[in-house]
């Protein structure tokens, strides 16, 4: 998949997050978190592995979290990437 517009998903309430995308020749992932000293690295993580899962290699996403939990990173970050992305 290739991010080839902007798009967004999610809500700023307590314990979800906002995603934004937009395109990018690299891949950027920048993370604001009320929880970043905690759980950044596993944020990261769990956002990389969805990015290697749906082949997404450069974009740049945007992560504004309100301490979600992992399902909630998976189904926002994937509904952003429908939004965003056409298929290769």
């Amino acid at each position: 998949m290739k991010i080839t517009k902007s798009a967004q998903s999610g809500t700023m309430q307590s314990s979800d997050l906002m995603i934004f995308l937009e395109p990018a020749d690299e891949l950027i992932i920048e993370i604001e978190s009320t929880v970043k000293q905690q759980f950044e690295h596993l944020i990261r993580a769990k956002v990389e592995e969805v990015l290697t899962q749906h082949q997404v290699s450069c974009g740049e996403i945007r992560i504004n979290d309100r301490g979600a939990l992992d399902y909630a990173i998976v189904a926002r970050l994937e509904a952003g990437l429908k939004r965003a992305c056409e298929k290769e």
